[in-house]
């Protein structure tokens, strides 16, 4: 029998029984079924797509086309975490029937559970009617890439009185609004606790400290398939850049040499059919 496919109200219980929810990203089909099969709760179709597989310098010229394409081919590769499609620049807040129209887009086309939108109290009408249409929705408060130049670059958030008190406000305006669970992206660790405490739904953090109701980093970041700079937030499991190079490598070197392909990696034609 097929493992029950999670729900929003799974990863709500989870807050209310203390068990820590898990949540990567995944852009594709192989590593979507990889992150599935590992037991995560949640797999996310970021729009950091745009950074980690598009080459972009940041998640604004992501359309609703490219998301759309990554989160059908994530929901094909997932069959029990709950797929959170991000919605992007541009596609949300800008007026209620093209929210919904892309909203809904993400679960009729995307095979999407859910989606994402950043912003606190600015969205929290957004929040609103999406829920009231049928819609889950997860927010992101904190450091929120889409407002990377509003913001300043990117930089922890809410480290003075004011912000902190406006973060925590928003936190619980988007738990009022009816959101599922909230990104906590790059907050003050004790800032992060007091949200977490200060609202009924699950606090998701990424640089926000151990006190969050769950984690959640980006898969090429937890597997180093980057050399060079990780953010402080960041920890590898593995070094997949160094292993995948030397793998590219080796191959070339065989090829040039000639040791591959060897007598084993090709196929015997029958003793009638070979050629005089």
């Amino acid at each position: 029998m097929a493992e029950k496919r999670l729900t929003t109200l799974d990863i709500r219980r989870k807050k209310e029984e203390g068990r820590p929810v898990t949540m990567l990203t995944a852009y594709d089909y192989p590593t979507a079924r990889l992150v599935d099969e590992a037991g995560i709760d949640i797999v996310l179709v970021g729009d950091s797509v745009g950074n980690v597989v598009l080459g972009y310098d940041s998640t604004i010229p992501v359309t609703m086309a490219d998301m759309l394409h990554h989160t059908r081919a994530v929901s094909r590769g997932v069959k029990r975490a709950l797929v959170v499609g991000d919605m992007p620049f541009l596609s949300y807040n800008v007026n209620r029937a093209e929210t919904v129209r892309n909203a809904g887009r993400f679960l009729q086309e995307g095979g999407a559970q859910a989606v994402k939108v950043e912003g606190g109290r600015e969205v929290a009408e957004t929040v609103r009617i999406l829920t009231g249409t049928g819609i889950p929705v997860m927010g992101h408060i904190g450091l929120t890439p889409q407002s990377v130049h509003q913001l300043g670059g990117y930089r922890v958030q809410g480290r003075d009185a004011a912000s902190a008190k406006r973060l925590l406000e928003d936190a619980q305006i988007l738990d009022e609004a009816g959101v599922f669970a909230v990104v906590l992206e790059c907050v003050p660790v004790p800032l992060a606790q007091r949200i977490t405490a200060a609202v009924n739904v699950p606090t998701i953090g990424i640089g926000a400290g151990p006190y969050c109701d769950g984690q959640v980093l980006v898969t090429h970041d937890l597997l180093g398939l980057y050399g060079g700079f990780a953010p402080r937030f960041v920890k590898r499991y593995a070094d997949l850049h160094t292993e995948i190079g030397r793998a590219l490598r080796e191959f070339r070197e065989e090829v040039e040499s000639g040791r591959f392909p060897a007598e084993e990696h090709g196929f015997a034609m029958p003793e009638e059919e070979r050629p005089e």
